[in-house]
Parts: C-alpha cells; sequence; structure tokens
C-alpha cells in the first residue's frame, strides 16, 4: 500500500497526439535535407521546419497543464517529477546510447574532434547525457559545442524539464490575469529575438553559452506559457476535419522558404514570431475543441505514441549521414533519395524503438514507481 493517491488517467486529446507525429515527421525530414544547405538557411529544402520545436513546446504546455492542474493536492511535486521522468527519461538513454554505438563511423572532415576523443571521454558524455544534464562547449567532442553531441535534439529536453520544473514550483499556483502577463512578456521577449537579433530566427538552443540559452529560454517561454494558458481558457469549438486541415496548415507554415532578403533580416523574424504567436495556437485550438474517430483516430495514436521515440533517436543517423554527404560531396539532385530513405530508416527505429524497448521499460517503471493504489 501507499500514500500516493488515486490519479485516474485522462482521456488523450487525441488531434494533438497526430498534429505531435505531423510535427515529429516534419523535423526528421528538416534535418536529412539540413546537410545540403550548409550554413545557409535560404536553401533549406523545409524553409522552416526547425519551427516544429517551438510547436512541441505549445502543446507540451498544453499537455501538461491538462493533465496535472487539477491533480495537486492528490500528487506531490515528487509524484510529478516522476511522472515526467518515466514519460521522457528511457528514450533519453536509449537516444545517448545509439549516439555512442555510432559515433565512431562519423568521424571526418564534418566532426573533426571524434577522430581525436579518447573513448573514456566519448562514454563520460555518454553517462552525462543520461541524465540531460547539459556538457559545456570545454566538454564538446563533436566540434558543434552542442550541450548533448551524442544526441543534438535533446538540447529540447533540457529546456523541457526546466519548464516542467517551473511549473510544478510556480506557474501551477498563478492565477490566468498573472500567467497572461508572463504570456505578453515572453510574447515580446520571443519578438526581440526574431525581429531585432541579427539572424532573424529562432534557429538555436542547443549549446551552454549566453547567445544560444537566450535563443534556447526565448524558444520555450512563449509557447509553454501559452499552452498552459490556452488550456485554461480555452472553448471547445469542433472543426470539421479538424486533423486534416491542422496538418495542413502546419506543414505549409513550416515548409515555407525564408522570407525577405539577407540584409532584411527582420522580415523572417516576424514571419516566425506570427507562427510561433498566432498560427500554431490557432492550430492547438482548432485540434484542441473537436473529435476525431474511426481510421482517423488510429492513425493519430500511431503517429503520437511514435512522436517522440523518432524525434530523440533519428539525429544519430542523421550525424552519419552527413559525413558520408560532406565527404563524397554529393550534391542535392543525387541524395534526396538517399535523405528519404534516411527518413525511412528512422522512422522504422523509432518503431522499433516504440515497442521493444520505450512502452516496455515505461510500463516497468510505472508498476514499480508509479502504484495506482492508496492507502
Amino acid at each position: 500500500m501507499t500514500n500516493q493517491a488515486v490519479l485516474p488517467s485522462k482521456n488523450h486529446y487525441k488531434i494533438l497526439d497526430g498534429l505531435r507525429g505531423v510535427a515529429a515527421l516534419v523535423v526528421v525530414l528538416f534535418h536529412s535535407f539540413e546537410m545540403y544547405a550548409g550554413d545557409d538557411p535560404y536553401k533549406f529544402v523545409i524553409g522552416h521546419g526547425y519551427l516544429a520545436v517551438d510547436f512541441f513546446f505549445l502543446l507540451s504546455g498544453f499537455v501538461v497543464a491538462y493533465a496535472y492542474d487539477d491533480r495537486w493536492g492528490r500528487m506531490t511535486q515528487w509524484d510529478f517529477y516522476k511522472r515526467r521522468l518515466v514519460r521522457l527519461q528511457p528514450m533519453v538513454i536509449l537516444g545517448n546510447i545509439i549516439g555512442a554505438v555510432l559515433f565512431y563511423l562519423q568521424a571526418g572532415a564534418a566532426f573533426p574532434v571524434i577522430a581525436t576523443t579518447p573513448a573514456w571521454k566519448m562514454l563520460l558524455v555518454m553517462f552525462v547525457g543520461f541524465t540531460v544534464i547539459p556538457i559545456l562547449p570545454s566538454m564538446d567532442i563533436r566540434g558543434w559545442q552542442e550541450m548533448h553531441p551524442l544526441d543534438g535534439p535533446e538540447w529540447t529536453l533540457f529546456f523541457e524539464y526546466i519548464a516542467n520544473i517551473l511549473y510544478a514550483l510556480v506557474l501551477r499556483k498563478l492565477p490566468n490575469k498573472i500567467m497572461g502577463i508572463l504570456v505578453a512578456l515572453a510574447a515580446i521577449f520571443l519578438i526581440h529575438l526574431t525581429v531585432m537579433g541579427p539572424r532573424g530566427d529562432v534557429i538555436g538552443g542547443w549549446s551552454v553559452t549566453p547567445e544560444q540559452l537566450h535563443i534556447g529560454f526565448a524558444r520555450l517561454l512563449f509557447p509553454f506559457l501559452a499552452g498552459i494558458l490556452l488550456m485554461r481558457l480555452h472553448k471547445r469549438i469542433h472543426v470539421p476535419g479538424a486533423f486534416a486541415w491542422c496538418s495542413l496548415i502546419l506543414v505549409v507554415f513550416l515548409a515555407i522558404p525564408r522570407v525577405g532578403p539577407p540584409q532584411h533580416t527582420w522580415m523572417n523574424g516576424l514571419y516566425e514570431s506570427f507562427c510561433i504567436i498566432v498560427v500554431f495556437p490557432i492550430i492547438l485550438l482548432m485540434g484542441a475543441g473537436s473529435d476525431i474517430s474511426g481510421k482517423m483516430e488510429r492513425v493519430c495514436k500511431f503517429a503520437g505514441d511514435l512522436s517522440y521515440p523518432l524525434y530523440i533517436s533519428h539525429y544519430p543517423l542523421n550525424y552519419t549521414y552527413t559525413v558520408w554527404v560532406n565527404r563524397h560531396h554529393v550534391p542535392l539532385s543525387q541524395g534526396a533519395p538517399i535523405s528519404l530513405l534516411v527518413v525511412c530508416v528512422n522512422v522504422a527505429v523509432g518503431y522499433a524503438c516504440l515497442k521493444l524497448y520505450d512502452e516496455p521499460v515505461r510500463a516497468w517503471l510505472t508498476r514499480r514507481f508509479l502504484p495506482k493504489k492508496a492507502a
């Protein structure tokens, strides 16, 4: 017996699950073609695919508030942290292991530091990666100064955990008026970065430097805070065919090429601010206010279940693919079919991770650490 109160499961927002899967697939597609652009965002095949991360943060704020806002009193902070760790941490560990297995296959001109990295240092970085604690640039083992160089996308989990801690400590207690003020301030913070910043975009957040941390927190705060507030205030408005419409709108806005010429970066910054502050919340509200059933419900469940394992496991293969493209000077016209093959392999690996590891491990951890019965 335990003194933990019973916390009955809640229904999922099924369309939001599906949209999370769509966004994850866009990220994987974006990363599979990203190496052909070099450092030129005007050459991205999926021009704003990286904004899917900001959509993830919005969904996260909404879902966390929906799942836990009314459970405090029956649930302690430690209960909340355990639930989030059980949900997220198993794939963090596996993502780092996959990155470690493929690490030395990625040595080459694209990642020159790998060839001089001793195995003990790589293993140390792997074990630190298990904790989501970021490494400093001085411990870099790849050359990109990533806070998680074995599994690059883990940087979003670092900020996700910060957001969850803020929610448990402070945000859950705040009235909606205060939340509204914070959302407005976060929007100003985001616009300042995108419109007034030197790059005119939100690309970044994955390194422990003042500039990158600035970008990371700007990307996190508005979407996560807005997601919480939207959950508390939204009214259900049914939109026929909502999943299809939401998916189409999301993909279109993510696929649009970079806006404006290089000498006017503010134009692209304005576009990205509009996407994050206006378009993404509208998509969320359309999805949250609508129902789905039958075959499309199963599609949404599959996409939602796959989204996180796919997202957190796909990048080690992309590192390896980047080395191959760089070594053989492969042009986009020749490499595009290989990029699509890489996407398919990543989807297969993500599904295998889900079924063979993530679901069984989370089920065991739930039985072990999240007992259902109350005293």
